[in-house]
């Protein structure tokens, strides 16, 4: 049996989603998240495409980069609420002490 024989688009489709997963899971920053969001959900298209729902994958591709942007921008906000949490904080320290 030839190993190449394994390797077809099923195949390739579902290590993509696992490595995105297992990197969503993994990694601390946000954006390194996005990246493996977005290498999972291509690894999620294509699984769509290899079982022939292509009406499906055709709503993927065109919702998929707006989900991305709404992630995207939903991460910023949070950065911004953690940031400004972080400096009341901070200030509430430096009030208390005076």
């Amino acid at each position: 049996m030839n190993p190449l024989d394994f390797i077809n688009i099923t195949t390739i489709s579902i290590f993509l989603m696992v490595i995105g997963a297992l990197g969503i899971i993994m990694l601390v920053k946000p954006l390194d998240k996005l990246l493996m969001f977005i290498i999972m959900d291509s690894g999620f298209l294509l699984a769509v495409v290899s079982f022939k729902y292509l009406d499906v994958a055709l709503v993927i591709t065109l919702f998929g980069p707006i989900f991305t942007v709404i992630f995207l921008l939903s991460m910023i906000k949070t950065n911004d609420i953690r940031k400004r949490y972080k400096n009341n904080q901070e200030t509430k320290v430096k009030g208390d002490q005076h």
